[in-house]
């Protein structure tokens, strides 16, 4: 944990696939663990936001959104100083390269995590229900990335 425990509501686009999946699962893990999150209809997250004194993201106009290149998973890690985690850095470039269009090419592993967002969607209808089962594939996919970044001598097994 960072040192904020926040408890207070998060609101962003209903559907949500890679960022708005990514975001939900950082803000649980790392910035405010009791964290509400509330998906709604695109036209109406800032007002949900402005009602309930929640915090915006990933939308149009929204607090914490994309920024200039970067998507709004790697501008929570900035704001919120997630950074300084290499792993999550790791990770933040495959969100990247899932979320962003454009620059797909950019990780090999953001086209496999745009597909497990796709197919998420096509299995299932309830966002919440989504979220919870969004946020296993992301643990799993932090802990791959923490061996990743891992100094050679820190293996997954102890072995050096």
């Amino acid at each position: 944990m960072y040192g904020r425990r926040l408890r207070v509501k998060w609101v962003t686009r209903q559907r949500p696939k890679t960022d708005r999946i990514a975001c939900p699962w950082l803000i649980r893990r790392f910035i405010d663990p009791a964290a509400d999150i509330l998906y709604v209809p695109h036209d109406q997250v800032l007002a949900t936001a402005d009602k309930y004194g929640a915090h915006s993201f990933d939308a149009p106009g929204a607090e914490y959104t994309h920024r200039a290149a970067k998507c709004s998973f790697e501008v929570l890690l900035e704001e919120f100083g997630l950074s300084r985690d290499p792993a999550l850095v790791r990770l933040a470039a495959i969100v990247h390269a899932a979320d962003v269009a454009d620059d797909l090419h950019t990780d090999p592993l953001g086209a496999g995590l745009l597909a497990i967002g796709e197919g998420g969607l096509a299995v299932e209808s309830d966002d919440l229900r989504l979220l919870e089962k969004g946020s296993f594939i992301y643990d799993a996919l932090y802990a791959w990335c923490q061996q990743a970044v891992a100094p050679p001598s820190q293996s997954a097994t102890g072995d050096v």
